[in-house]
């Protein structure tokens, strides 16, 4: 189908397609001296001690997940309202994720008051998502979470170029792990980066995000080694030169395009507030910087989300949802506390749609996308 409003939508330049003919031009495609560059801005820019691309978030959430010993007895509390994702790295080594509920209506981050009535001897590490880009309250959270000696892991696949307290989202927790999908502020199509300011995590992430291997191809190219060991259960995890070289130019225009992101928002919220002030707009002054990353209004109780959303398709304006929630899933249905206390997240969860937001959108789009939303509404009364 062809949108009037679409979603989302890639912004990329002359300076992305140069990048790339730069990397097949050189000869060497696979992870090198383009992806240490990559690394070494992205530290740069977020404060991290250390960055490790990797070939998605999910890969990055799981070797968080497996530097941490977690196995099966292991539970991790995560949120339920996040990408499947989040839940599924801790399965893959074999723990048990255990769902929290969010904060409310205006705040649909993980909620420590949730986290704390889910926690138990087995609890072992607790995951938070920074969902639409906006801060989850680190402090509290890792305040409890240093009491009872537990990791934390930021999911901060939204959260790209986001900040609390002028520090970056993902360098709060002992590891934080970032998406450069195709519709994320920062894209490369497939692709993601790991930080941590520990260095023992650090050493472990070098090992398996490549097989457990001590040194890599571009090491043995350079002459720094002409061997290699394998000291631990590793994985091919690795990304690629050509993505790197376009995250190097992404990341260049991450704060121009974050902000724009925010014009937009601001501007959707002036207009919603004015022509449908039922449907409400989370995360009003809220703290810390957001990277803005997507825009998610809640529909009044009683509205047919679904009809609500045929309304807007007939208009030409793609709508989407963030997200149906994890524990409500078939594949997880079955898991402990999968549908206990999780009353905010699934009401405010089957409320909520998502409207395009993107650097490229203009204000003329987002007037026909809030026009639609309040013919789609009064529709649907």
């Amino acid at each position: 189908m062809s949108w009037l409003v679409p979603l989302s939508d890639i912004q990329f330049g002359a300076e992305e397609k140069e990048a790339v003919l730069r990397v097949l031009d050189s000869g060497w495609l696979t992870m090198g001296s383009i992806t240490e560059a990559f690394e070494e801005e992205f530290k740069a820019y977020t404060g991290a001690k250390h960055a490790f691309a990797v070939s998605n978030a999910t890969v990055a959430l799981h070797m968080a997940c497996q530097a941490l010993n977690l196995g099966p007895g292991d539970e991790v509390i995560v949120p339920s309202l996040t990408f499947v994702a989040t839940a599924n790295a801790v399965r893959y080594t074999g723990a048990t994720p255990v769902f929290a509920d969010i904060l409310g209506e205006n705040d649909l981050t993980i909620s420590l008051e949730s986290i704390q009535r889910r926690y138990t001897p087995r609890t072992k590490a607790i995951i938070v998502m920074h969902y639409a880009g906006y801060a989850c309250d680190m402090p509290a959270i890792l305040k409890w979470a240093y009491e009872k000696g537990l990791p934390v892991i930021e999911d901060a696949a939204h959260a790209v170029g986001s900040s609390l307290q002028g520090r970056h989202l993902g360098t709060w927790g002992i590891s934080g792990c970032f998406s450069f999908f195709s519709n994320k502020n920062l894209a490369t199509g497939e692709g993601g980066m790991l930080v941590t300011d520990d260095d023992h995590m650090a050493a472990k992430f070098r090992l398996l995000r490549s097989h457990g291997m001590t040194s890599l191809t571009w090491d043995r190219y350079q002459g720094h080694a002409w061997s290699y060991d394998v000291v631990d259960l590793g994985y091919n995890y690795r990304i690629d030169e050509l993505r790197s070289a376009i995250g190097r130019e992404q990341l260049k225009k991450l704060d121009a395009n974050n902000a724009r992101r925010k014009e937009l928002t601001t501007y959707y919220k002036q207009l919603i507030n004015e022509q449908v002030p039922a449907v409400k707009i989370p995360f009003e002054a809220h703290t810390g910087i957001s990277a803005y990353h997507i825009m998610p209004v809640l529909l009044p109780k009683g509205i047919d989300r679904i009809r609500f959303m045929e309304g807007m398709k007939r208009e030409g304006i793609q709508t989407s949802v963030h997200y149906p929630p994890i524990h409500l899933f078939t594949s997880f249905r079955s898991l402990p506390h999968g549908e206990q206390g999780l009353e905010l997240t699934e009401e405010i969860a089957a409320r909520e749609v998502t409207l395009p937001l993107y650097p490229l959108l203009t204000n003329g789009q987002v007037e026909l996308v809030v026009h639609a939303l309040s013919l789609a509404f009064n529709s649907n009364r």
